[in-house]
């Protein structure tokens, strides 16, 4: 039990001591099975390992009808494999003290293991065992189906999820984006093994995957290690085209009796590849991205106390792109909060943001982007998230130069086309009586 602890403690350490600044960080392009990107940020300050890895595809794959497919398969892929139970797995990962989980997103599979060093051999087995031969076996099936079900039942009187759920079902009809990641109450009961093992097999494959690295491990090591884990999956992955789409304009008011009202907002946004991007990043930080001194703070909270908070986003997706933001206010100020939130939107739109505002938010922007390094877990994190927007392997060292370089007339512009008509989506979550917020929106759809 002692030496448990021990290994717990260091490994907890790990998961913080690496602290390379972003500047100084050296990412290496690794061998990998054909069709795997990795890419390896080697350290060896601890003598941790993590690893951050990504397939093409999450719900969006899920089978027509039948949303929560991916997210059942992301919570039952440790819970046995090979000839392992699920209480035999579970006992293999904490005797060692690996950390491994699975997520499934809008667009991708995700998956994530860190390891003391000595460690690595059986947490890549695991790994192996997970992706290659899950058993599915009756109780962590039934088990985990419960414990989805039971969310999915509370997730109808909480007001963020009932607010997320109504903006993606009715921005993106008929579209995958449009269902619940998690499924529906009949979906999920609905749910086969055959249908888990159909998507496992359809989605994990090389062609659609990459791989982040980071801490004490070699070039030669982590290749031969992720020749185990991903060598042996499918070349090509057997995907379903998903449709490129616009989120579509709306005002939803949801009737729940919360002590307060929930406001959701939104509209079209700037695509991660688009030339644009990176001056609409900075103007989103102006408006509404950065807590206590956006725009929206300022009016919201400071001079009117409508709100403990409210911020602003851009959301994308690989098939759609979005501004999006929210606040919480009482129900009888609701309707003063979302013609503030829409003031000022379309002033931003308008007008972009003073010289003084662009040059403190790309001083904040460049200041604060070393934090998003300051461990393991999060260099895995961010490293992953370069590749999957395909920013290039230099994206880190170039970064911060491409946000110096927005000058006022860049953003000015960029603002007019983010903002220029303002938020097409509203949401209200909260008593009846804030269904008054959008009064004069009669030209808009009602739900």
């Amino acid at each position: 039990m002692a030496t448990l602890f021990a290994r717990l403690a260091c490994a907890l350490v790990g998961l913080v001591a690496v602290v390379p600044a972003s500047q100084a960080m050296s990412i290496k392009q690794i061998s990998a099975p054909e069709g795997v990107e990795a890419w390896l940020v080697e350290d060896y300050t601890v003598p941790m390992i993590a690893m951050d890895f990504a397939f093409e595809g999450g719900a969006a794959q899920d089978p027509a009808g039948k949303p929560g497919v991916a997210a059942m398969l992301s919570s039952l892929l440790d819970e046995g494999a090979g000839d392992m139970t699920s209480q035999a797995f579970q006992s293999a990962l904490d005797g060692r003290s690996i950390s491994l989980s699975f997520d499934a997103g809008r667009d991708s599979f995700y998956g994530d293991v860190k390891m003391l060093a000595e460690d690595k051999e059986e947490a890549f087995r695991l790994l192996a065992l997970a992706l290659q031969k899950p058993r599915f076996d009756k109780e962590p099936v039934e088990r985990i189906r419960a414990q989805i079900l039971d969310g999915i039942r509370r997730d109808v009187t909480d007001p963020q999820t009932a607010a997320t759920l109504a903006i993606c079902a009715h921005a993106f009809p008929d579209h995958p984006y449009g269902q619940p990641i998690d499924g529906t109450l009949d979906s999920v009961a609905a749910i086969s093994n055959a249908d888990l093992d159909a998507y496992r097999k359809r989605v994990f494959a090389r062609d659609g995957l990459k791989v982040a690295l980071v801490g004490a491990i070699s070039p030669d090591e982590a290749s031969a290690l992720l020749a185990r884990a991903f060598g042996p999956l499918p070349a090509k992955a057997e995907l379903t085209p998903i449709a490129e789409t616009v989120p579509a304009a709306g005002v939803l008011a949801l009737d729940q009796p919360n002590p307060q009202t929930l406001i959701r907002f939104g509209g079209p946004g700037i695509p991660r590849q688009d030339p644009d991007f990176m001056a609409a990043y900075v103007v989103n930080h102006v408006l509404g991205g950065g807590s206590f001194s956006s725009r929206l703070y300022k009016e919201v909270r400071e001079k009117r106390g409508l709100a403990y908070s409210v911020s602003t986003a851009l959301v994308n997706l690989d098939h759609a792109d979005a501004f999006a933001g929210g606040t919480a206010t009482r129900a009888d100020r609701a309707p003063e909060t979302i013609e503030i939130i829409k003031a000022e939107i379309a002033r931003m739109g308008a007008e972009g943001p003073t010289e003084q505002e662009l040059a403190q938010a790309k001083s904040y922007l460049i200041g604060s982007y070393a934090l998003r390094f300051d461990s393991s877990s999060k260099i895995a994190r961010q490293v992953l998230g370069i590749m999957q927007e395909g920013l290039g392997i230099d994206y880190v060292e170039k970064r911060n130069d491409m946000i110096a370089a927005v000058t006022i007339e860049d953003a000015r512009r960029v603002a007019n086309r983010l903002f220029g008509d303002g938020p097409n989506m509203v949401v209200t979550v909260g008593p009846e009586k804030t269904k008054t917020a959008n009064a004069g929106q009669a030209s808009a759809p009602k739900l």
